[in-house]
């Protein structure tokens, strides 16, 4: 056959036009989709992955960062003003076996923690209840309720505190008006700490807002179903009320637990900084910061502050696990 007479179908693949009809291969077909989504993926996500820089940033240096230069210090002897020296264990068995304010200010932190939040919770259950019941003006009082939360922990706040429990404070003036002499509050190691446990409880404002929206959320037509079956108001509290809000409970126990640990204004101001009168209101963060601002022994210091990560997590980890006990959710 002639070299003019042979037909585009009879010419070899390679020259049928500028591209070759060569068969496609399915994993070469498959790579270049995965790879055209996943250049599509990124630049799509461009934006997000700039505006998370700030906050990757703020992260890694401001918090990460300091963490794990915590924990190596905690392992040094490191006085701020001299480089740190490496000591292994040495602060950790200080802490526990040779340190009696340690365990002064761990034992006055423990009981304020156990006294304080549950108080804080009743006192502000008590108040979400009182407002669900359709008050009028409900929104003025809760914002009012709700300030002393704003302002707790403020240095101010805890002036004002150490004021109306001074021996000439306002306290003491309303009981002399009954007759009776009441003592100097904040000096007695008697009363001191209860003094910071009353502040506790006065700042009951966020977990009062939190029960309301709680309450808000339980259906009327259960109570009224229980009140045809002619279940009174106590029966109704405890058989409807408390079980639908433990999933409340459950989340403001645990937020009040952890900045119970982590109180340090009020106590700090109160006793004027010693954690006194006799380390009865020296909390595990007032201790942490004399060892660490006033001692310089920034290495004892971080050893002390991961110790309370490690109880704060602890605790954390023991309301978790005793949750499923006691905590009702919808679906269960």
């Amino acid at each position: 056959m002639s070299r003019a007479g042979v037909g585009v179908e009879d010419r070899p693949p390679a020259v049928q036009g500028e591209r070759a009809l060569v068969p496609s291969h399915p994993g070469r077909e498959a790579s270049r989709v995965q790879r055209f989504f996943a250049r599509r993926g990124v630049q799509q996500n461009l934006a997000a992955y700039v505006f998370l820089i700030p906050w990757l940033a703020g992260f890694f240096l401001l918090t990460l960062g300091p963490m794990l230069a915590s924990l190596y210090l905690s392992f040094t002897d490191f006085e701020l003003f001299t480089p740190p020296e490496w000591r292994g264990l040495d602060n950790y068995v200080r802490m526990f076996t040779d340190d009696r304010r340690y365990f002064r200010a761990l034992r006055v932190t423990f009981t304020y923690v156990v006294v304080s939040v549950p108080l804080k919770l009743l006192f502000a259950l008590a108040l979400a209840l009182l407002l669900n019941r359709g008050l009028r003006g409900v929104g003025l009082y809760r914002s009012v309720y709700y300030l002393p939360s704003l302002l707790g922990g403020s240095v101010a706040v805890a002036i004002m505190w150490r004021q109306v429990f001074n021996r000439d404070g306002l306290v003491n003036q309303v009981l002399n008006v009954v007759g009776i002499e009441g003592p100097s509050w904040i000096s007695d190691p008697a009363y001191a700490l209860y003094t910071l446990v009353a502040l506790a409880v006065w700042q009951f404002g966020a977990p009062m807002v939190i029960f309301l929206a709680g309450l808000k959320q339980i259906p009327q037509d259960l109570y009224d179903a229980a009140a045809v079956d002619g279940a009174g108001k106590l029966s109704r509290f405890a058989r409807i009320t408390v079980p639908l809000l433990t999933p409340i409970i459950f989340f403001n126990l645990l937020m009040q637990m952890i900045g119970a640990y982590q109180a340090f204004t009020s106590a700090f101001v109160v006793s004027g900084g010693t954690g006194g009168p006799a380390d009865s209101t020296l909390f595990y963060t007032m201790y942490l910061y004399e060892e660490g601002f006033t001692n310089f022994e920034m290495g004892y210091a971080s050893a002390m502050a991961w110790v309370l990560l490690a109880i704060i997590a602890t605790s954390s980890a023991v309301a978790f696990l005793s949750a499923k006990y006691w905590v009702h959710y919808g679906d269960s």
